[in-house]
């Protein structure tokens, strides 16, 4: 098989680390900018143009010769070979952080969904239930002017609940008030999960929250860029509880009271990298055990106000976090407390409030944290309110008119044929002994495949939607999924439960319930086309399936086993063998710079970088061999090989801007993809046999190339980028 010495789990995509190394050079979007220089800025668009919703969704091709620019050398840049007219034509909106094909195709989505929506508005005795309460909870949404004449009135009771707490002791009951309508994880998350023991039953959960700031690091690091934040975020709390009514001088003081106890929490909380340990996060305790932990905290008024069933045990996913709560609940004063829960109340409910709370919102965590110049339009947040709170009522509004049964039966069949391509692939691995390669077919046979929607949506009667109530309907729609999950403790896990909506332009895999799950939204041009030419669509979508099934055997995926419980299935000689293959992507990762000096954290992206090569080498080698006996005529002059790395190349066309690269860089698990395109591309040709590499890759290098496999010495005389483009180079080699 074309892959059989590098099978895409994640030790199967790091190559040749038994023998000598191939140098680690990081591709052109992550090389330093040299001294003396400057880097030039994405692409920022002018204020936008008044939008209008779409009554039909626009056709983008997968492959777009119009986003490519012939003038770049793809042998150097495939990414601007690709991507280069893309980035052109596409500056970064002034209401977003950064611009992609994913975000391109969310906006056209929820235009869309805009004009959906407003026909569902009026009130009409012919609308569903469900359209009502679409209807009535946009409309209320929309009537900016009713929201803005109520002022802090919608979170005026829990303000004063807040005022009223007169001890620590009387905390537990108030704050579990507090999680049902201002959402989870003010002070900490507790919710249901699956049993890491048994994958069959629900059981309750608490873990890490309480933080105002993306991230615990955030609150840890002392580098200026850390301490410039956290000043510049104590002044917009200040401001914030100044809006709640605070003198300006008591609003500092209260800052500084507000960051001093989530600095205590962040310290004791996981860092992102520990919590992709499965492992710890897993700390199955007696109830009592948690009470010992927080002696101040009633935990039976906690779970009797929340309607929670019986608890006898929980995963204290933190244990370290709660012993910390438990120090602070003794010795935090009172008044203390009452100022942190005004703070993270507001904070929660800001976007939901009047001008002056959304505006405030927006200048710290969009403007100041990401950079983005203008908040998004009003019609915009409320779309998105409504897919958050409603999707599943939302789902049959959208797949009836977007998603045809032939595009779910394609999904469905290309599919099947990168899971086949993944057995054989299992089978062939010489580092891999055979019950650990029993295991392992076991579980990806086991994976469900869920495409487009849930068979069932989510029965939205007990949300009451008034459409004059905006506020109020955010936190009733709040308060039922909370208890919709804290009633699912104790019970049979749903395995027919999905996490995003159908409109969502995204895909995931759940090690718990060992499925995939692609949205309709993200089985849509420009990224899948069921009538169109397969290259593009396996390089696009294809590459996605590969990459969602190989997450079930990454680092983290791995230490699950058919059913989605926590056991180790591997022999110690193959986990070993795993372990040291991985540690390449790791290795490599490490090396490439993001933006300024920070490089990517590959400790985080271990199991997404790691998927991103394995699934692109599976979707092209189960397009190889779907298309074995077909004719594949050459598109807008690319080879058919060519178009399906283009294909792959077109879905990352990206602007970001670098405030938002640095946040990303601390918080999101995902490389950005510009830097997987060429890595993905020379680890796809040196898997192929030699003879077949010149005609399988294409025709886009001359001679100068170096041979497919080839490695280059790391002590080259070439500068960084040209040792990196003669190994892109060999990704494309022409005989």
């Amino acid at each position: 098989m074309l892959l059989r010495r590098y099978a895409p789990l994640a030790a199967l995509v790091c190559f040749a680390c038994a023998s000598a190394p191939a140098p680690v050079i990081p591709p052109a979007a992550f090389l330093p900018v040299p001294a003396g220089t400057t880097a030039a800025p994405a692409p920022v668009a002018a204020a936008p143009a008044p939008e209008a919703p779409l009554s039909a969704l626009p056709f983008s091709p997968v492959l777009d010769a119009a986003s490519m620019d012939r003038s770049a050398d793809p042998c150097v840049s495939l990414y601007d070979y690709s991507c280069g007219g893309w980035r052109r034509a596409n500056p970064i909106p002034s209401d977003q952080a950064s611009w992609d094909e994913y975000s391109k195709l969310t906006q056209e989505i929820q235009r869309f969904l805009w004009g959906v929506i407003e026909e569902l508005t009026p009130v009409s005795a012919t609308r569903t239930p469900g359209q009502s309460k679409i209807g009535d909870y946009f409309a209320a949404c929309m009537d900016e002017r009713g929201v803005d004449s109520r002022g802090l009135t919608p979170i005026k009771t829990e303000l004063d609940a807040i005022d009223a707490l007169a001890s620590v002791h009387d905390l537990a009951p108030l704050l579990a008030r507090l999680q049902l309508s201002a959402g989870n994880g003010l002070l900490f998350v507790f919710t249901s999960e699956q049993d890491s023991d048994d994958a069959t039953r629900m059981i309750a959960v608490g873990s890490a929250g309480g933080l105002g700031l993306p991230d615990r690091d955030y609150y840890t690091k002392t580098d200026a860029k850390s301490e410039a934040i956290r000043t510049k975020y104590v002044a917009h709390v200040g401001r914030m509880l100044a809006l709640l009514g605070d003198a300006e001088s008591a609003a500092a003081q209260e800052s500084e009271t507000i960051l001093r106890i989530e600095t205590a929490l962040a310290k004791a909380s996981l860092t992102r990298v520990d919590r992709r340990d499965p492992y710890k996060v897993f700390h199955k305790t007696r109830i009592e055990a948690l009470e010992a932990m927080t002696p101040d905290f009633a935990w039976p008024a906690f779970l009797g106000t929340l309607a929670a069933p019986s608890v006898r045990v929980l995963n204290v996913a933190q244990p370290a976090f709660f012993k910390e709560l438990g120090a602070l609940l003794h010795t935090v004063p009172v008044a203390e407390w009452r100022t942190y829960l005004r703070w993270r109340l507001v904070d929660a409910r800001a976007q939901n409030l009047s001008a002056p709370f959304v505006a405030e919102d927006f200048d710290f965590y969009r403007r100041t944290l990401r950079g983005v110049p203008s908040p998004p339009p009003r019609w915009k947040r409320c779309v998105r309110m409504v897919d958050d709170q409603l999707g599943e009522a939302l789902r049959d509004e959208f797949v009836h008119r977007t998603f045809s049964p032939g595009t779910k039966a394609r999904a469905a069949s290309m599919t099947a044929e990168i899971e086949r391509e993944m057995d054989t692939d299992i089978a062939g691995l010489g580092w891999m002994g055979p019950e650990t390669k029993r295991q392992a077919k076991a579980k990806l046979h086991a994976i469900v495949n869920m495409i487009g929607y849930p068979d069932k949506p989510r029965d939205y009667g007990a949300v009451a939607i008034p459409r004059d109530d905006f506020a109020g309907n955010v936190a009733r729609a709040s308060a039922f999924e909370q208890r919709r999950r804290i009633a699912q403790i104790g019970k049979p896990v749903d395995r027919t439960e999905w996490h995003m909506t159908a409109p969502t332009v995204n895909a995931y895999y759940n090690s718990h319930l060992n499925s995939i799950n692609f949205p309709a939204g993200v089985l849509l041009p420009p990224f899948f086309d069921a009538r169109d030419n397969d290259a593009p669509s396996y390089g696009d979508t294809g590459s996605t399936i590969g990459h969602e099934l190989t997450h079930g055997f990454d680092d983290h995926g791995r230490k699950f086993d058919a059913r989605g419980n926590l056991k180790d299935w591997w022999t110690k000689k193959d986990a070993a063998a795993f372990e040291l293959q991985a540690s390449c992507v790791m290795n490599q990762y490490a090396e490439y710079v993001v933006v300024d000096d920070i490089h990517i954290n590959s400790k985080l992206t271990l199991g997404e970088d790691v998927a991103d090569l394995g699934g692109t080498m599976l979707a092209y080698a189960a397009w190889k061999h779907a298309t074995s006996a077909a004719h594949l005529a050459d598109v807008d002059g690319l080879t058919p090989d060519q178009q399906f790395f283009v294909g792959f190349a077109q879905w990352a066309c990206e602007n970001s801007r670098p405030e938002q690269l640095r946040v990303r860089a601390v918080t999101d698990t995902h490389t950005r993809r510009r830097s997987t395109g060429s890595t993905a591309l020379r680890r796809t040709c040196r898997s192929l046999p030699a003879p077949s590499r010149a005609a399988r890759v294409g025709r886009w290098c001359d001679r100068r190339a170096v041979g497919c496999g080839e490695r280059r010495s790391a002590r080259s005389e070439a500068p960084l980028h040209r040792r990196w483009s003669l190994l892109a180079r060999s990704a494309l080699v022409r005989g």
